[in-house]
């Protein structure tokens, strides 16, 4: 299968921000023209594995989640369990002990005080860095994680970083190759991607204050 089209940033219901349906992902995976989608829910798998049970011929599903560690978030794809650790080197210790792939998401974003802002030395750690995410504001962030995965020979990937279903496929990589976890991993893909509007991340982080006001 040619020209193979995955966004690998993606939050379902599972994630405290997030609310879509692991199956609605899926069946609009495959409305937008996505060969695959890679759920990646805050600090656990769930809704990977939820929506892992809808994959078909046409739609691959990837298991991943995006975890917060004290340098900054860190995703996981191709996982088979959740991430226990929160320390940045325990936490790519884990993902290697599942084969999995390491992915520095949003890296260099000024805005989020989630972000990771990867030194030299980080890049011996990492496989893969997101150099467009749909949700970043400002451009120039994705312009600098760019940069930095050209600087340090690091992978490029890409994602939505989708929380409704307005986003899905915003972002993502396209691939000749018929496996596209080898192809991320020796940089056989390009990166494609347009910027989500701006009242999506705001919604998420209202939709994010109001669970954590009624959970009090």
């Amino acid at each position: 299968m040619s020209n193979m089209k995955y966004d690998f940033h993606t939050h379902s219901k599972y994630s405290a921000d997030g609310y879509v349906e692991p199956k609605t992902m899926v069946k609009i995976a495959a409305k937008v023209g996505l060969s695959g989608i890679a759920v990646t829910d805050h600090n656990t798998i769930k809704g990977g594995l939820a929506a892992k049970k809808y994959e078909n011929n046409e739609i691959q599903v990837i298991v991943g989640s995006e975890i917060l560690t004290e340098k900054g978030e860190v995703i996981g794809i191709f996982l088979t369990e959740d991430i226990k650790s929160s320390l940045f080197i325990e936490v790519i210790e884990e993902i290697k002990a599942q084969n999995g792939i390491v992915v520095v998401p949003h890296p260099f974003d000024g805005i989020r005080s989630t972000s990771l802002h990867p030194t030299k030395y980080d890049a011996s750690f990492i496989d893969s860095i997101e150099v467009f995410n749909s949700r970043c504001v400002l451009q120039a962030y994705n312009d600098k994680a760019n940069d930095y995965a050209k600087e340090n020979y690091l992978n490029s990937i890409a994602g939505s970083d989708a929380h409704f279903e307005n986003e899905i496929g915003n972002a993502g990589v396209k691939s000749d190759s018929d496996n596209i976890k080898d192809a991320i991993l020796s940089g056989d893909v390009t990166v494609f991607g347009k910027r989500s509007n701006i009242i999506n991340p705001i919604t998420t982080k209202l939709i994010k204050m109001w669970r954590s006001s009624k959970s009090k």
